[in-house]
């Protein structure tokens, strides 16, 4: 049922703020789908409770708990991806791919949602129509970030802000690496889909502009990471902006998705194949 006036979602002419040119229902697309202002209010705090919102005040908890421990950060470790059935390989698989799957359902809503209005997961660039280009500049990406995300968590670290990343204790199994590349490629596609694309979507769509936008939207990537400790909420957060400013140049989340995982793919299957063998790796 539709609401009042008030409520509607009226769309100035080029467009709402902080949405990208294309990405954006028009007023009657708007209306006839029943994306009136509260809904949208609503809708947005459902999914971030459902998903990295919910993450964020899980890992501020965690935060709090390490920093009042006795010891300093760097005396503690925090795990990415750890066994859930030490000893029992078999099913200890079966819970990792459980993790996996349903840490997307999350991303299946977005698309839900996204459909409701007539757009899709095509409004923010997260299909097959170019995948040289996503995986050209994604590949840019991860190396232009990656190297300088380690060396500012081994800075971090250092001095005594962050907590000591164990990107893997997984069994040495057969399932192991190709674990390590799921997760990886989950993790891409939950925050760049949900943290970016539909994020500032829907932000757009409640009409922030586009610096609030970029603010709430690195925030809350920096938020879910702050288990890590300082370093993590803040080296996060500038990766936040970087891939907010990238996703408005190109419409698109498919490279930033494509950075993601090959960020995480050498951080988990790295960290598997160096661990303990060389002297700079930090090593619970």
């Amino acid at each position: 049922m539709r609401r009042g006036a008030r409520d509607e979602v009226d769309v100035p002419p080029g467009g709402l703020p902080g949405v990208l040119p294309g990405s954006t229902p028009g007023a009657a697309e708007a209306r006839g789908a029943g994306l009136t202002r509260r809904t949208l209010r609503v809708e947005l705090l459902l999914v971030l409770a459902l998903s990295l919102g919910a993450s964020g005040v899980s890992s501020l908890i965690s935060f709090v708990g390490a920093a009042t421990r006795p010891g300093g950060l760097s005396d503690q470790a925090a795990t990415l991806n750890g066994s859930h059935a030490p000893g029992r390989p078999w099913l200890d698989l079966a819970w990792q791919l459980f993790g996996i799957t349903t840490s997307l359902v999350p991303v299946l809503l977005v698309a839900h949602l996204l459909l409701r209005e007539g757009a899709g997961l095509r409004a923010i660039g997260f299909d097959r129509l170019r995948p040289g280009f996503d995986l050209k500049w994604g590949t840019a990406l991860a190396a232009a970030i990656g190297g300088t995300g380690l060396l500012f968590y081994l800075g971090a670290r250092a001095a005594g802000f962050n907590l000591t990343v164990v990107p893997e204790a997984l069994p040495d199994v057969w399932w192991k690496l190709p674990v390590l590349i799921a997760s990886a490629a989950q993790n891409a596609v939950l925050e760049e889909v949900v943290v970016v694309g539909y994020l500032l979507r829907r932000l757009g769509q409640l009409g922030w502009t586009p610096m609030a936008a970029l603010v709430a939207s690195s925030a809350l990537r920096g938020s879910y990471h702050l288990y890590q400790g300082i370093g993590g909420l803040i080296g996060n957060m500038a990766m936040g902006v970087v891939f907010v400013l990238l996703y408005r140049r190109w419409g698109r989340v498919g490279p930033l998705v494509a950075a993601h995982a090959l960020i995480d793919v050498v951080a988990f299957v790295g960290y598997a194949l160096l661990a303990g063998k060389v002297g700079w790796l930090p090593t619970a």
